[in-house]
């Protein structure tokens, strides 16, 4: 199993998450759906869960599965960990907003 780093773009996407979806449905439901990510992050690492190239329109080489409302982004890493580089809500315009968290966490 590949170490699971979570990259500083997605941590702030993920922090966000939270907030938003206490806000709108409760601290109790932000809860299930943080725990359910995380276990989604951790099967990535693990490769328990099929990892689907990305794009080619995306222009970055990397991997990205859906959870919930929710697309994560990652790739592989110099050190062979996997970099999560960001978790974007399925309404959102992916392609520029990876972009932008792809190359902060470069």
């Amino acid at each position: 199993m590949s170490r699971l780093r979570i990259l500083p773009s997605a941590a702030h996407r993920i922090d966000s998450i939270y907030l938003d979806t206490a806000e709108r449905w409760g601290p109790d439901q932000a809860d299930r759906y943080l725990r359910g990510l995380y276990a989604r992050l951790h099967a990535i690492a693990a490769r328990d869960f099929p990892w689907r190239p990305l794009p080619a329109e995306f222009g970055a080489d990397g991997y990205a599965c859906r959870y919930g409302s929710h697309m994560i982004y990652w790739r592989i890493l110099a050190n062979g960990d996997i970099g999560i580089v960001s978790v974007l809500h399925q309404r959102m315009n992916q392609i520029a907003r990876f972009r932008d968290d792809f190359d902060a966490d470069g």
